[in-house]
């Protein structure tokens, strides 16, 4: 055994988790059965799948608002079934939108002060033929946003405008995974048939496909920061549990590759970038395992363990982190009833600011307009000092243009007349079941066109 030790200034990271009265107890978490992380976090809120009546909702609660969330919290409503993701935007922590069983996307603007009624999207984006899974906003430009659905497609929007700006299609099986790419130009994605593709989303091209991890069970995807790796979580054959690093110039074979152990839930990973640090974090688990990545050789550094098995995890941005007590990651846990911080801490006796710890990190200011992203420019996001801590910009109103304002003056229900009202509805059910009966022949439309393709070539 080697008498040397590697040098690392993140050897002794400890997870330490909030008490109960500072936690956030009393949650409705959602039962849906969709493979999803539940939570999200920017330095204001966080937003939770809710577990509602009468179609789909989430909440979206202050972080002040610690220990037992009230019974009458106003809720995001709007859509008519179960709401399966959400996403802050990084450049507006006021912000969100939503995917939901019901094929829409919408956009919410969320108010610094709680009121007494539930909240209504602003946005409503009905482009998708079936459920969205996920949603994911770009980090460089400002209001464009990522949807990625059950119809086999994603769908790129510019959500001020509330328009579709390009579909990117491509998988052959529902996506599991997505992750953008530092600056905002490809995205990474993993997919029930086992395969990893990478694309440029603007121009809908597949730059590289691999054949991903081989399990039937979920899988997921991250971006390591700003390199040209990834990392990708699934299953073997065998059922264990796998953590795979690629190479996005090459994805004939992984990097590296890591057999966990072989329990069942599905593992959610986490990057940054700033200390090179990857969290694990399994469904049904209690704990959250924690690499180093250096030199295309992952570390194990510790494990954060617990008895509460964990449904969901959500991360907070760099900028909204504690730096003068070290803290280099927080983690937002969801377990039944409750949704518990868990502060990751380098152990240091000085109380001056920590320039190897705290680098200059992605702030809230965007580098680009959407209409110069999806014209092609492309820029690096960025990046502020934590030296003197960081203040969030003053609350950003976001304005929906003219034509999204029109687009939700169609969608809105008339209330004038019950009987108009109802007809009404009755022509929109009709138009939404047609919808989805017409991407349903797509996808057996462009799985056809696969096969004729595979049989020519043979």
């Amino acid at each position: 055994m080697s008498r040397f030790v590697r040098a690392s200034k993140y050897r002794h990271v400890y997870g330490t988790a909030a008490r109960r009265e500072l936690s956030y107890d009393n949650v409705k978490v959602s039962g849906n059965a969709w493979d999803t992380n539940l939570v999200k976090v920017n330095p204001k809120f966080f937003s939770l799948n809710w577990n509602s009546s009468g179609g789909g909702a989430f909440a979206v609660i202050p972080l002040s608002m610690t220990g037992k969330i009230s019974d009458a919290l106003p809720l995001y409503r709007g859509h008519s079934a179960a709401v399966l993701d959400t996403d802050f935007s990084p450049f507006n922590d006021n912000l969100i939108a939503s995917g939901a069983e019901d094929s829409k996307v919408f956009i919410y603007s969320i108010p610094d002060e709680i009121g007494e009624v539930d909240i209504e999207p602003v946005v409503r984006l009905n482009s998708h033929g079936r459920k969205v899974g996920q949603v994911l906003f770009n980090p460089v430009a400002e209001n464009v946003l990522l949807s990625a659905s059950a119809d086999l497609t994603m769908k790129l929007w510019d959500v001020e405008k509330g328009v579709e700006r390009q579909e990117i299609t491509g998988h052959m099986e529902v996506v599991q995974g997505v992750t953008w790419n530092y600056n905002g130009t490809l995205v990474a994605t993993t997919c029930r048939d086992k395969k990893l593709r990478v694309f440029d989303v603007r121009s809908n091209k597949v730059v590289q496909v691999a054949d991903g991890h081989a399990g039937v069970k979920g899988s997921r995807v991250v971006w390591m920061g700003n390199s040209d790796r990834i990392a990708t979580t699934g299953f073997s054959k065998m059922s264990d549990r796998q953590v795979y690093v690629w190479d996005t110039a090459n994805l004939a074979t992984p990097l590296k590759t890591n057999n966990l152990d072989t329990s069942s839930g599905v593992i959610m990973p986490f990057y940054d970038g700033d200390s090179n640090m990857l969290y694990l974090a399994g469904k049904g688990d209690g704990n959250i395992r924690y690499y180093e990545y250096e030199n295309d050789e992952m570390f194990l550094l510790s494990e954060y363990s617990s008895n509460v098995p964990q449904r969901g995890l959500g991360f907070m941005p760099k900028r909204g982190l504690n730096v003068n007590d070290c803290e280099i990651a927080r983690a937002y846990k969801v377990s039944n009833g409750i949704v518990e911080p868990i502060s990751f801490t380098v152990p240091r006796k000085s109380d001056s600011f920590q320039s190897d710890l705290f680098p200059d990190c992605i702030g809230d200011e965007p580098s680009l307009t959407a209409d110069a992203w999806f014209g092609g420019e492309t820029a690096d996001p960025k990046l502020v000092s934590l030296e003197k801590g960081f203040t969030a910009s003053v609350k950003k109103e976001f304005v929906a243009s003219v034509a999204a304002q029109a687009a939700e003056d169609i969608v809105a229900p008339l209330k004038s007349d019950k009987d108009y009202q109802e007809a009404y509805h009755k022509l929109r059910q009709e138009n939404d079941d047609l919808k989805n009966q017409i991407a349903q022949k797509d996808v057996k439309i462009r799985l056809l066109e696969v096969q004729l393709e595979q049989l020519s070539s043979a």
